[in-house]
């Protein structure tokens, strides 16, 4: 049986749109880690100067942690759109999504060894190999099943933490500022060559890559669940129907995952107060962003101002990729070497900036051909020859 790609012209406009900004607020996020040690220091003490205070509490309020959720939501719901498409077509589905995602953990290895240790599609695509085995149960088992498995081990680890945050309060955060490694970040990054940038980026990724990829399967892989629960009810292409519904989901995510975000602002910043502002607040909080999205997206107004931000979307791999490239040019040692010289507004409006330009490279880009580079390789690495042009 010869196996075809599917056809581009029948893509959900708003499922691109908010793709789109999860781009953007997930870029913005990064860059704390582009230009800064972020992964080493405490962000709630380590600024001195008021601007990049109150920068840093915008983003970790209203940004941080709050939509990689998003994007691993449409990730599980777009893999469930092809596992509906196999049904219909009556072709194999496990053994081309299994080549998908081996090509994408491929392409997440090298990103995460030769670009940016932050790298996700090395964790997406690993947890995406055991949806292939999950995305046959139907959503009324399938969403409860995915709270389970987000709620009770991430809520043990809260506990926990709040235990010995008790019995220890200062245990947990003394040591957590590293200034040794702040140092060899801003030696490294700013000054180095690239094999002793390609060497600290590799044991940094020993624990953040592979680290989050076990970590991901109680934290990111039941949002990748969700998303393909959802796809099966058809949330996103049913949206004008579900206004309602999705207007109480949206207040009520805004509301209590704003509060559990700011908790860690409010006073000591333990750490099983920042635990619970990165898995509960920041999902919460996505489930609001993702709410108010599908709420816009019903007015074709919006849709159409937006329509460049779902060209970037809609090439997303691209945009991904794009972003680490363009970041470690502007602050490595063997691009323009500014790791550690700028500050928190500054990178915040680097990054703005780079994904305008990455909309106006979708426009251009998707005027000529029908899908971005990178889409293009990796659905010649599935289909072969039979890729579309």
């Amino acid at each position: 049986m010869k196996l075809s790609p599917t056809a581009l012209d029948g893509r959900i406009e708003s499922l691109d749109i908010m793709r789109g900004f999860s781009l953007l607020g997930i870029f913005i996020a990064n860059m704390l880690v582009f230009h800064t040690p972020y992964m080493h220091l405490d962000p709630y003490t380590w600024f001195s100067s008021n601007s990049d205070e109150i920068t840093f509490r915008w983003i970790d309020i209203f940004v941080q942690g709050s939509f990689y959720p998003i994007f691993a939501f449409l990730f599980g719901y777009g893999i469930n759109m092809q596992y509906e498409k196999s049904l219909d077509r009556k072709t194999p589905f496990a053994p081309l999504m299994a080549k998908r995602l081996s090509i994408l953990l491929v392409i997440g290895l090298l990103h995460a060894l030769l670009l940016w240790s932050g790298d996700v599609l090395f964790a997406y695509a690993s947890l995406g190999f055991l949806l292939i085995l999950f995305v046959r149960i139907p959503a009324k088992w399938l969403i409860p099943f995915a709270g389970v498995l987000y709620i009770i081990p991430v809520g043990l680890i809260y506990f926990t933490m709040r235990l010995i945050a008790k019995t220890s309060p200062d245990l947990l955060l003394e040591d957590f500022a590293d200034v040794d490694k702040v140092e060899s970040s801003i030696q490294i990054f700013a000054n180095g060559t690239f094999g002793e940038i390609f060497t600290f980026r590799f044991f940094e990724w020993l624990v953040v890559g592979l680290g989050g990829a076990f970590m991901g399967i109680f934290i990111v892989l039941p949002i990748i669940m969700l998303g393909a629960a959802l796809s099966k009810l058809k949330v996103i292409e049913r949206a004008s129907e579900l206004k309602g519904k999705i207007a109480i989901v949206t207040i009520v995510g805004f509301a209590l995952g704003l509060w559990i975000k700011v908790l860690p602002h409010l006073g000591n910043p333990t750490y099983d107060l920042v635990l619970l502002q990165d898995t509960f607040g920041g999902v919460i909080l996505a489930a609001g962003y993702v709410g108010l999205l599908l709420l816009f997206c019903t007015n074709p107004i919006f849709r159409r101002v937006f329509r460049p931000v779902g060209k970037a979307g809609r090439m997303s791999l691209t945009t991904y990729i794009t972003q680490s490239i363009v970041a470690t040019t502007i602050f490595y040692s063997y691009g323009f070497g500014l790791y550690g010289k700028v500050d928190l507004i500054t990178g915040t409006w680097i990054a703005v900036g780079v994904f305008i330009l990455q909309v106006l490279f979708a426009e251009l880009w998707l005027s000529k051909f029908r899908m971005g580079p990178l889409e293009w390789l990796w659905r010649r690495g599935t289909y072969g020859g039979n890729s579309s042009k």
